[in-house]
């Protein structure tokens, strides 16, 4: 029955996926380089950023019985940070590490991913699916893999907003649901 509940939870995801990355194909046909002197690429290739962000994370009670009431009761805040370079602009790779606990190790998760994204012409917009897998400190030991979604806006080149979130498995422990918003700085 688990097993069952977890695949369809993985399905979800990747029929989300597809349909946010079919949503934004149209934009990977738009011309953005243009010979005017005034246009900048927001998302070029071979940059690095930095991330700060905020977490909230749900369990696996929570994510398959969604209420206000479990919501609010069984979600953990922390804080984190990251960095992410791109290849080219459109895949890139980054590693993140995030805290929600001050009893128990300094990092509570890190991880790596591969990151597609998608850059929505100069309109600042960028959605991107990321996956790869990582390794849990706290609680239970445990290494896990993850897939995720997510939507930033950039306001110039070098200063951005994110916010996706994540599915993690675990290999010890139940899924758990991660949610990022923060800051991002690319240089």
């Amino acid at each position: 029955m688990k097993k069952k509940k977890l695949m369809t939870m993985k399905n979800k995801i990747l029929i989300g996926t597809a349909l946010l990355m079919l949503a934004a194909k149209p934009a990977l046909g738009q011309d953005t380089n243009s010979n005017s002197s005034d246009t900048f690429d927001l998302y070029p290739a071979n940059q690095l950023s930095l991330d700060a962000f905020g977490t909230i994370s749900e369990g696996e009670h929570t994510i398959e019985h969604i209420t206000s009431q479990n919501i609010k009761h069984g979600a953990r805040g922390g804080v984190g940070a990251g960095v992410n370079y791109f290849i080219c602009r459109y895949i890139g790779i980054g590693a993140d590490a995030y805290s929600e606990n001050t009893s128990g190790p300094f990092i509570d998760n890190a991880s790596g991913n591969l990151i597609l994204r998608v850059p929505l012409g100069q309109s600042g917009f960028a959605p991107y699916v990321y996956g790869g897998g990582g390794y849990q400190f706290d609680s239970l030991k445990a290494g896990f893999i993850q897939a995720g979604a997510g939507m930033e806006f950039r306001f110039t080149p070098h200063i951005g907003l994110f916010t996706d979130a994540r599915f993690v498995v675990p290999n010890k422990t139940s899924f758990f649901g991660v949610g990022r918003a923060g800051l991002r700085i690319a240089f």
